[in-house]
This record gives structure tokens, sequence and C-alpha cells, in this order.
């Protein structure tokens, strides 16, 4: 047979596959091969990325509504700032004054919050400045007071972590955190990390340093850390992840709205709870959708 007639062939079988002649949903699956080529981004923060919630949320949410997913691992701050220049369609994030904000300068839509934890303070088993205790403001007021008896390493990145850090300062009576931040760093006891949480509290450890670390990132990768929790309680040390579906995207109507609703669902906050558990003796977070937002 020549060439010709090969592309001929060719063009014809072409042309019933698009207007759906062949096989048997026709446009339909025309339609859901278009769907399954599409793609959702995320930014999300680093305690749920380093923690592996991700990974193990990802290929299923990917399997149930056929569309891919790129996840943006980020500090909230820089999340937030993806979002604000319609980089990305989600945030999974965990800084509600700054997600407030976000929302109010018509960024987002409405905060759904879908699990919580704890921030604690860690450091050094032998507790070199006394913190055990003390509530996490009182910690840090006497860490302020008593610059030798301990280093902290500060993530310093605008982070969900950073953020509670910023207002634990605040209710330990230093409102004016950059003035703080200055003064301690020169003083040698304030280090300021500029990192991701699995970094700060590898510095941390590093240094026989305290930190302020969320409750899932700590437990997944304390085996390598010198480490121990000095404070963990509090209702300041309280810890929402919300979804949130952000205006600037082309996909806020719908494919966004798969998010919330995946993250949302029985199946996924019946994982949410048992994660961790087999590994860590507890799970890393909490799910908390449909009730009314945590307090304390």
């Amino acid at each position: 047979m020549k060439k010709a007639t090969y592309a001929l062939i060719a063009l014809v079988l072409l042309g019933a596959l698009l207007t759906g002649s062949i096989g048997c949903g026709g446009s339909e699956d025309l339609t859901k091969l278009a769907t399954k080529r599409a793609r959702l981004r995320v930014a999300t923060t680093t305690s749920l990325y380093d923690t592996g919630l991700w990974t193990y949320l990802e290929p299923r949410f990917e399997k149930e509504y056929g569309i891919e997913l790129d996840v943006i691992s980020a500090g909230s701050g820089a999340a937030m700032t993806y979002g604000r220049n319609g980089d990305v369609d989600v945030l999974t994030v965990h800084s509600r004054a700054d997600e407030l904000k976000f929302i109010e300068d018509g960024y987002g839509e409405e905060r759904v919050w879908f699990a919580y934890n704890y921030f604690l303070i860690v450091g050094p088993e032998d507790d070199p400045a006394g913190l055990k205790g003390l509530t996490a403001e009182d910690a840090f007021k006497k860490l302020a007071e008593n610059p030798g008896s301990g280093k902290f390493v500060s993530r310093g990145d605008n982070s969900g972590t950073h953020s509670k850090e910023k207002a634990i300062w605040k209710l330990a009576g230093y409102g004016d955190y950059d003035a703080l931040k200055e003064s301690s760093i020169a003083a040698g006891w304030y280090i300021d990390a500029g990192q991701g949480m699995g970094a700060t509290l590898t510095m941390a450890s590093e240094k026989d340093a305290y930190t302020l670390t969320d409750e899932g990132t700590y437990l997944a990768t304390k085996s390598g850390l010198e480490l121990v929790p000095i404070v963990e309680s509090g209702s300041v040390l309280l810890n929402v992840y919300t979804v949130i579906v952000c205006t600037k995207s082309a996909k806020k109507d719908k494919e966004a709205q798969w998010m919330v609703d995946f993250l949302t669902s029985e199946e996924v906050q019946e994982i949410i709870n048992e994660y961790g558990k087999g590994d860590y003796g507890k799970s890393l977070f909490k799910a908390c959708a449909g009730q009314e937002e945590p307090a304390s």
C-alpha cells in the first residue's frame, strides 16, 4: 500500500475520533481525557508536606478526580503570595490572621478548616534556660530576660510558624518584634534560620537551642534530633490548618472546589485522624471539618 493511502487512512481515523464516531463514549471520552490532562496547583505549608501527608493524599486525589496535582511546599506567607499573584489555585495554610487578611483583600474565598494540632517549644533535654512548666509567653520572656541561658532558633521566613512566634512575643510584652530580633541577634542568643521547619529543627538540634515547631513535623523528624518537648500546652499554641480557594484561579468554580470537597470528605478526615499513629504512636493531626473552628 502506498504511503499516500496510509496518510489518508490516518486522516480519516483522526476525523472520526474528533467527531466522536470512534470509541464507546465518543466526545464524552474526549472530555474526560481533557479533564485528566488538566492540572490543579496547590500551595501548602511545609508542615503538611514535610510530614508526608501530601505524599499520601496526592495520588488519591488524582485518582478520584482525574486531574494532575502540583503541590508546592512553602511557608504560609509565601503560599499566600503565590495566591495573590495568581500562581496557584488553592492554599492549605495555618496562619489565621494572615488568612483573614488574604480573604478581606479579595484574594481568597472562605477559610475551611480541616485539621489541627499544636505548636510546641522544643529544646535540649537538660533545659538550660529552665522553661519547663511555663506558658509559651513566659518561656519567651524568660529567654529574652536571661540572654545567656539558652539560644533560640527562629524560622524567620514569614511562615505560619513564624507568625505564631511573633504573636507569642507580643503576648510576652515585646510588641516591637523587629527591635527585639535585631537586639537579640546582636546579643548572640537569637538565630534567624530563614528556612523551613525541618531545617530549623535540625539547626536547633545542632546548636543545643530552643525553637517553636508544629507538632506534626517534630514527631515526623524527632528520631534524628536531640530535642524534646519543653512547652506543649496553652491555647496560644493551637495550630489550625485551612483550605482556601484563590479568587484569581481560573479553576475556582470547579476543580479548586474539588480540593475543598476532598479534604473535608469523611474518608480523608478519617485518614487525617489516623495518619502517623503506626509510626509515631499518635496521629500527627486531628480532623475537624464540619465542626466549629478549634479554639483551644
